[in-house]
C-alpha cells in the first residue's frame, strides 16, 4: 500500500506562484509519480509525471509554466507552478502507479492522494 499526502495549495493571484508537495509513505521506490487536476465541472486531467530516473512528462497545455521534481531520499514529489492563471484553479492530486510506462489517463494510476485546492484569482 502507498499513502500520498499533498500540501501547498491555496489562494494566489494571477501571475503568482505556488509549490505543491506530496509526501509518500508505505511502499518506497515508487518508479512513476505524477500530478492530475480537476477543475469544477470538468474531468480530471493529466498535469505532469516523473520517473525515478528524473525523466519528466508534461501536459502540452502548460507551455512550460510548471515544473515537476522529486526527492527520492525523502519520498517526496513537488510541482512548482509559475505564471498561474485563473484556469489553473482546480484540485490537484498526487498519483503513483506500478510498472515502467508513464500514463496520461487517470485509469493508469491506482494510488491517489486526497487532493489539495489551488485557487487563482483574476
Amino acid at each position: 500500500q502507498v499513502q500520498l499526502v499533498e500540501s501547498g495549495g491555496g489562494l494566489v493571484q494571477a501571475g503568482g506562484s505556488l509549490r505543491l508537495s506530496c509526501a509518500a509513505s508505505g511502499r518506497t521506490n515508487l518508479y512513476i509519480m505524477g500530478w492530475f487536476r480537476q477543475a469544477p465541472g470538468k474531468e480530471r486531467e493529466f498535469v505532469a509525471a516523473i520517473k525515478r530516473s528524473g525523466d519528466t512528462y508534461y501536459a502540452d497545455s502548460l507551455n512550460g509554466r510548471f515544473t515537476i521534481s522529486r526527492d527520492n531520499a525523502k519520498n517526496t514529489l513537488y510541482l512548482q507552478m509559475n505564471s498561474l492563471k485563473p484556469e489553473d484553479t482546480a484540485v490537484y492530486y498526487c498519483v503513483t502507479k506500478g510498472g515502467l510506462q508513464v500514463g496520461r489517463q487517470q485509469e493508469d494510476y491506482n494510488y491517489w492522494g486526497q487532493g489539495t485546492q489551488v485557487t487563482v484569482s483574476s
